[in-house]
């Protein structure tokens, strides 16, 4: 079995800081949000890459983010999936530049399709998960006080491709493997 991996744009840590303070006070018990070290807009999920097409996959991942400018991003309004009267994920919204950021995901969706890295098949919704719920819940309150917040915009200068490690301990543990720089023919570590 390959590797769990998935590309995504990780938010600076001035963003994450601003989000956790909104959210701090109005965080409930039995609402499980997930920590803000990990959060992350997903552009592209793979559930198994195989090992041999890592190195392939870092090369297209690296010729797909030089084709694309930065991006100038803020976080505002709040979604569920599947929907508010059922709700197993709670999720603030993407604003700015969410055109390029949907030509940006599939970009990264081909390239890793062509690397030999299978991608999920839903359709991208940009989105920052919040929280993952064991049961669904009706989340017509949350989305209100989510819909309050509006973020500050920040620039989107690179990709990140993602190891998800799972049952190391009660959350998945993310492993930066590469970082790719948007408009640039270069990677960087992050």
């Amino acid at each position: 079995m390959g590797q769990r991996m998935f590309v995504a744009i990780t938010p600076p840590i001035e963003v994450v800081e601003d989000l956790s303070y909104f959210l701090e006070p109005r965080r409930e018990q039995g609402l499980p949000f997930i920590d803000p070290a990990q959060w992350h807009i997903t552009l592209a999920f793979m559930a198994d890459v195989p090992d041999y097409a890592v190195d392939e996959l870092q090369e297209r991942l690296s010729d797909a983010a030089a084709r694309r400018n930065p991006l100038t991003l803020r976080f505002e309004g709040g979604g569920t999936f599947p929907d508010p009267t059922r709700a197993k994920v709670l999720w603030l919204g993407v604003a700015g530049d969410t055109d390029e950021l949907g030509r940006l995901a599939v970009n990264v969706r081909s390239a890793a399709t062509t690397a030999g890295a299978p991608v999920d098949g839903k359709a991208f919704t940009p989105h920052l998960t919040l929280s993952r719920l064991h049961h669904p819940i009706e989340a017509t309150r949350w989305l209100r006080i989510l819909d309050s917040y509006d973020g500050p915009t920040w620039a989107a200068t690179h990709i990140d491709l993602i190891a998800s490690h799972l049952h190391e301990g009660r959350r998945p543990r993310y492993e930066v493997v590469n970082s790719f720089a948007l408009g640039e023919h270069t990677s960087y570590s992050a």
